[in-house]
């Protein structure tokens, strides 16, 4: 069977379809219209090979990326993944930056938030990385963080995950993707302590309970790999001890640093000693702390505070402890924002673009600060600013259409996000908001075309072929788009068909 099309089967969602009157706009759309279609997920535009017999359980380059791509959809589909432009953003660029010094440049690496507390991340196959928000909080440095990423990276380009596996014999690709989705999803629960590595144990689900982990070895492989990256990268190759040790010293868990429901060997002393002694064998470097990370891990912080905690009471404190840091004043706005005391974080941020006028974060917090103060022309000539500076900036261009569409100007929003992903290859979320830009400018046929999109993006086949049925009835439409949506609504179908037929032949 094919196996990736059966986890998209089985993974349907409740969504809504979008709604409104039709117009196009024009030449942008259709760039990125055909894009798009050309850049589907390989189960739709490709065959995929029969993995339902064990002994065909070899993975491909495909496979892995394929199965990778399956667990990121248990993750979005249950609703970790952290939500956030401008960190998802920054910890895509720092994990490039590391995967670069692979030796095939780690073009196809992806690196995703996920909400959780934990200080866990997690390699999967074909490139994806999971990195909790309880890392970034977790660090003092850049480096650190980078420290964390680049260890899982090696585990990657190293082929261990792989490796581990293909041991796995009676295991299908459907049982692999679903053992390690549940591993993600207990230890974003909190189910057990804390973790810095990536251990994979089988799910109750699987015949054996076949248990997969990582050796020794393969950890050490990892930390050396990895501390290879982080110094060709520019990072403190020191920070990989460091935060080891950091977290020895703060959580005094000297036994095990992995979640109860995970078997791993333990980052111990020697394992700090054997990193520093690598890590020496390399020119020392100072911290390289970037302003952005202190910004994200001040923005990670205030999101992700649990709802019964007073964080900008916490922030306050800090700045009349004399803490007038430019992470503890951006943390102390955007608590305020929180807080729906926009006012009070205005003049906040003005001064921290005054001193940081490079920071394209504190822009786009302003524009947001000054949208919910009221001052609305003043916010959008904020994001005007902002646009002419960060030219095709992600973050700024979300928050910018996200303002534009709730001053009613809604095709304006959907032209600048056509713009935007023309030039940058968009999420599902950033699909998303470009159909329901569309669908609150009129334009129907593209809102109802892009939420198919959206939909195959995230797994549900089924509702992606109701939204272009839907385009399809739309009326007006040009002769492309009608040839664009007709071919992905046979695309979906096709394979939709398929994977009746051998499920019904299992």
């Amino acid at each position: 069977m094919r196996a990736f099309v059966l986890i998209l089967l089985a993974a349907l969602l409740n969504a809504t379809t979008v709604a409104a009157a039709a117009e196009p706009v024009a030449q942008a759309r259709d760039s990125l219209a055909d894009r798009l279609a050309t850049d589907l997920p390989s189960a739709i535009n490709a065959e995929l090979p029969n993995l339902s017999s064990p002994a065909d359980l070899m993975l491909s380059k495909r496979d892995q990326y394929e199965l990778g791509y399956s667990v990121m959809l248990q993750m979005r589909q249950q609703g970790k993944i952290f939500d956030d432009p401008e960190t998802a953003e920054y910890i895509q660029q720092i994990g490039q930056r590391l995967a670069s010094q692979s030796a095939d440049g780690g073009g196809y690496f992806h690196y995703i938030p996920l909400r959780s507390n934990q200080i866990n991340s997690f390699a999967v196959t074909g490139g994806w990385v999971f990195i909790f928000t309880g890392v970034i909080t977790a660090t003092h440095t850049e480096s650190e963080l980078a420290a964390v990423m680049a260890h899982e990276t090696a585990h990657i380009t190293q082929n261990h995950v792989a490796r581990k596996l293909e041991e796995s014999k009676r295991a299908t690709m459907t049982s692999l993707a679903a053992m390690l989705g549940a591993v993600l999803l207990g230890a974003l629960g909190g189910g057990g302590g804390q973790a810095i590595e990536g251990g994979i144990v089988a799910s109750q689900g699987l015949a054996e309970q076949q248990q997969i982990n990582y050796s020794r070895s393969v950890e050490e492989e990892a930390d050396r790999v990895g501390i290879q990256y982080l110094a060709a990268a520019g990072f403190d190759p020191e920070a990989m001890a460091d935060f080891f040790a950091q977290l020895m010293r703060e959580q005094g868990m000297q036994d095990s640093w992995v979640p109860a429901m995970l078997e791993d060997h333990p980052v111990d002393r020697e394992r700090v000693a054997d990193a520093r002694a690598r890590a020496a064998q390399y020119p020392p470097v100072p911290d390289t702390s970037s302003p952005d990370y202190h910004l994200i891990k001040a923005r990670v912080r205030v999101l992700t505070a649990p709802g019964a905690e007073d964080i900008q009471r916490q922030y306050a404190q800090k700045i009349a402890e004399g803490n007038h840091s430019l992470g503890t004043m951006y943390g102390d706005a955007l608590a305020l924002m929180q807080d729906e005391k926009a006012a009070q974080a205005v003049p906040i941020l003005k001064k921290l673009i005054a001193q940081h006028g490079e920071l394209h974060l504190l822009y786009s917090a302003l524009g947001q600060a000054q949208a919910q103060a009221g001052e609305m022309e003043r916010s959008l000539a904020t994001f005007r600013l902002a646009m002419r500076l960060f030219p095709h900036n992600v973050p700024v261009t979300v928050r910018y259409a996200q303002t534009l569409m709730a001053d009613g100007r809604n095709p304006q929003a959907h032209e600048i996000l056509l713009d935007l992903f023309n030039n940058v290859d968009p999420t599902p979320d950033q699909i998303e908001l470009t159909a329901r830009a569309a669908s609150a400018a009129g334009d129907l046929g593209d809102a109802y075309y892009y939420m198919g999109i959206y939909q195959t993006e995230t797994g549900n086949l089924p509702l992606a072929a109701r939204q272009y049925q839907l385009a399809l009835a739309t009326p007006h439409l040009t002769y492309v788009q009608r040839q664009r949506i007709s071919a992905n609504l046979r695309q979906v179908r096709d394979y939709l068909a398929k994977a009746h037929r051998e499920r019904q032949r299992e």
